[in-house]
């Protein structure tokens, strides 16, 4: 009996664009839209854990998520003006957001002008919901990267690796005409055989993911430290990955990919905010604050107002903490402390001072005899 036949590389899709009716279906939109929605339901559970209130995530991405589109694509555009505006530009393709282009760095940093727009509106500390966000916005990177497989774009140099990529000739079949974004591989033998570095930057968004959500149940991590942790560990792998890349991109200092230089200035950068800002108690707010607001004045610090607002999602590290909170107010209850401030001792206790002294001068005193009672 003949062997399997199993494929030797990894093989890119046919196509990358569906055509439905007079709509085109974009594999590469299509991959940022379902992002998109993981990063905002992702980031809402994390965040109601932390005290929020239900909705706020949804309220916050209206002003984040339009924004951070807006940066992203700018940030392409300027790092590779010379395609646009350059000789034999076309300045009008930088508005053709649909063909791929989004610069991560531009989308984070007007992506958070629009998020602090929105916290600012609701009252929310925005490191509070970038700590939150984290998670989800590597993880949208990373279901984001799979449009770079289906645009058969962003790989790397040759290579003989099982998990190289075969790369195909794509040409519109009406015409015939060379077309890598919206043709169609006629002839499924591959042109060339390349390291999937979408593929190596999808995994090691996963794993920051994975990083960030175990270090913040962890080190419950305040302040935007989480979110300095996920810049830290995406840029580190970014540097490395961009090194492997052989796209056209902006060179600068020679003949170094401008990203290369980025990546290592930010990553320094979240480092250093991690350092400065450890060791800070986590942003009270929304219902957390709200049950702090309405508690006794007397009430111990560690009171579940506060467990809650310090939740991380962690049914088991929770309640925890919450039984610690139960078992260091009893110990501060005034039944514990006993003769003490605020305390009731017990009448038999030997050091109990009489509560009247003149009452105890009139037990003590002898009793008049039963005549003079009578008389």
């Amino acid at each position: 009996m003949a062997g399997v036949a199993l494929p030797t590389y990894l093989p890119s899709p046919p196509r990358g664009v569906w055509e439905l009716g007079p709509i085109p279906l974009r594999a590469y939109a299509l991959c940022i839209i379902a992002g998109i929605v993981v990063a905002i339901l992702w980031t809402e559970r994390r965040f109601v854990a932390r005290g929020g209130e239900p909705g706020t995530v949804t309220d916050i991405a209206v002003f984040a998520v339009p924004f951070g589109l807006i940066g992203g694509r700018l940030y392409h555009v300027a790092t590779d003006w010379p395609t646009y505006f350059g000789p034999g530009g076309n300045p009008v393709a930088a508005l053709y957001i649909w063909q791929g282009g989004l610069g991560i760095w531009g989308a984070i940093a007007l992506g958070g002008v629009g998020a602090w727009i929105g916290c600012r509106r609701r009252g929310i500390p925005l490191t509070a919901f970038a700590d939150a966000a984290a998670p989800g916005i590597v993880a949208a990177q990373a279901i984001g990267r799979l449009g770079n497989w289906f645009n058969q774009e962003l790989y790397g140099g040759p290579t003989t690796l099982p998990w190289g990529l075969e790369i195909y000739r794509r040409v519109d079949p009406a015409t015939g005409v060379p077309d890598n974004l919206t043709g169609v591989v006629v002839d499924p033998t591959p042109v060339a055989v390349v390291h999937p570095t979408f593929l190596y930057e999808l995994l090691w968004n996963l794993a920051v993911a994975a990083l960030v959500v175990w270090a913040d149940r962890r080190f419950r991590l305040s302040h935007g430290r989480a979110f300095a942790l996920y810049v830290a560990g995406y840029t580190a792998g970014r540097f490395v990955i961009e090194l492997m890349r052989t796209d056209p991109a902006t060179r600068v200092f020679g003949d170094v990919r401008i990203n290369v230089v980025v990546s290592a200035v930010v990553f320094v950068g979240a480092v250093v905010y991690m350092i400065v800002f450890r060791g800070r108690p986590r942003e009270v707010f929304g219902r957390a604050a709200q049950e702090a607001e309405a508690g006794s004045g007397d009430e111990a610090p560690g009171t579940p107002a506060s467990v809650a607002n310090d939740s991380t999602g962690d049914s088991t590290e929770d309640q925890r903490a919450r039984n610690e909170t139960e078992a260091r107010r009893q110990e501060r209850s005034p039944a514990a402390e006993a003769g003490g401030q605020g305390g009731s001792a017990s009448p038999s206790s030997v050091d109990a001072a009489p509560a009247d002294p003149e009452q105890e001068r009139e037990e003590d005193a002898p009793a008049e005899p039963p005549s003079a009672a009578k008389s």
